[in-house]
């Protein structure tokens, strides 16, 4: 692999590019303006043509020869032979149009032909007409052209410069993503792609600190959701080795609060599961949830029995997903209930949208938004996985999930 700074490449592309245009011009130009030297030689040739007669056609004429026919009589300018070695008759032979040109030793003429009246009349030049045009015409053109190169290569490097200084920079910010002591004093004048993506690296350290700051949150949250029944088992262990509480009371206790513990870590363990679910199931499959609806009210009707519980059900009931997804949906959301509804709960499928209702406290604004957000602090100070559960399942299904303050209660819609 060739080690070679984008500085370098850029300088180098441009030499390149300036080195091919020059040849191109220096190759190109020539033929693409020998059609327009030809023009001018013609019309040059043409011109003093009128004016030749038997009289003057002896004169010396200097780049242009001259041959003059009447009845027969050939009659030559005095410097046929400096301009083509070719005799009269043989010069006939190579002219067949009005105007045209031949080659003859590796040099090109050119002729113009008037016939009228029976007389011929007939100029003839060599192509150093033509070099001479050609080289007066490059040699006005050369220095522009070189000169326009010269500059152009100058802006390149002038760009190129500033392109590389701020990717150094962009290097530099990305390098010091972590560095919450580096100052960024670069500014930006133009607003380019490159600064855009400067914002954008702005954004994701922005992201990344926010992300930094919540996992360290989380984790504090999870040490504190799991040391409390710990702390609970551990003193009732204690109390029951010292005999201050009967083994029976004590072990309905811990194993209370091993199950609380159980659930948690399932909680965690699905949650976790679901980052690694996204391209590898279950979008394609299908699932009746209302028996999953109704296994999960009875479930929890037993808990709270003081709640009415109302499950209205119309048109499908098909939708994306497993039965395990809809059952952790459905169980997370009406355990949220379990906490905060006061006297119903309402579960409505109609039209591929499952509205469900409690009519219980509203949700603060400021934190309507975070709901979903695991561990994040919601209702009365309360925080945990499951509404974080039910929001991450959904998404993978391909549904949305959103949560309204009704006039009584609140509602959440899946659809």
């Amino acid at each position: 692999m060739i080690k070679a700074t984008l500085y370098r490449q850029l300088i180098s592309l441009a030499v390149i590019i300036c080195g091919i245009i020059f040849i191109s011009l220096g190759l190109l130009l020539p033929k693409l303006l020998l059609p327009i030297y030809e023009k001018n030689i013609y019309q040059y040739l043409k011109q003093p043509l009128e004016l030749v007669g038997d009289s003057t056609i002896q004169d010396d004429f200097e780049d242009i020869a001259y041959l003059y026919v009447v009845d027969g009589k050939i009659i030559v300018s005095d410097n046929l032979d400096d301009i083509i070695t070719l005799d009269a008759n043989q010069i006939f032979n190579k002219i067949n149009n009005e105007y045209g040109k031949f080659s003859y030793l590796g040099k090109t003429y050119y002729y113009y032909n008037i016939n009228s009246n029976y007389i011929n009349k007939i100029a003839i030049t060599n192509n150093d007409y033509l070099l001479e045009i050609r080289y007066d015409v490059m040699k006005t053109l050369l220095p522009v052209i070189i000169g326009t190169l010269l500059i152009a290569v100058g802006i390149i490097i002038l760009w190129a410069n500033q392109v590389v200084s701020k990717i150094y920079h962009l290097k530099e910010k990305v390098d010091n993503l972590d560095n919450d002591d580096y100052v960024d004093k670069y500014k930006y004048m133009v607003d380019d792609e490159l600064s855009t993506l400067n914002k954008a690296i702005d954004d994701m350290k922005s992201t990344l600190k926010k992300q930094e700051e919540y996992k360290n949150q989380m984790y504090q949250n999870i040490s504190h959701d799991f040391k409390t029944p710990l702390t609970v088992i551990k003193s009732h262990m204690e109390a029951i080795e010292d005999g201050i509480m009967d083994a029976q009371t004590g072990g309905s206790i811990i194993k209370e609060q091993i199950n609380k513990l159980e659930i948690k870590v399932h909680s965690l363990l699905y949650l976790n599961k679901l980052v690694y679910l996204k391209d590898v199931e279950k979008k394609d499959e299908k699932v009746d949830i209302k028996s999953i609806v109704k296994s999960s009210v009875d479930k929890f009707k037993i808990q709270r029995p003081d709640v009415n519980f109302t499950v209205n059900i119309s048109g499908k009931t098909i939708f994306n997903g497993t039965l395990d997804m809809w059952e952790a949906i459905i169980d997370n959301l009406l355990n949220n209930f379990m906490r905060y509804a006061l006297k119903e709960i309402k579960i409505t499928i109609k039209n591929n949208k499952i509205t469900l209702y409690n009519d219980g406290p509203h949700i603060d604004p400021n934190i309507l938004n975070n709901i979903f957000t695991p561990y994040k602090k919601g209702i009365k100070g309360q925080f945990g996985l499951g509404l974080s559960i039910v929001k991450k399942t959904l998404n993978l299904l391909g549904y949305e999930i959103t949560v309204n303050n009704e006039k009584k209660g609140i509602s959440f819609i899946i659809k």
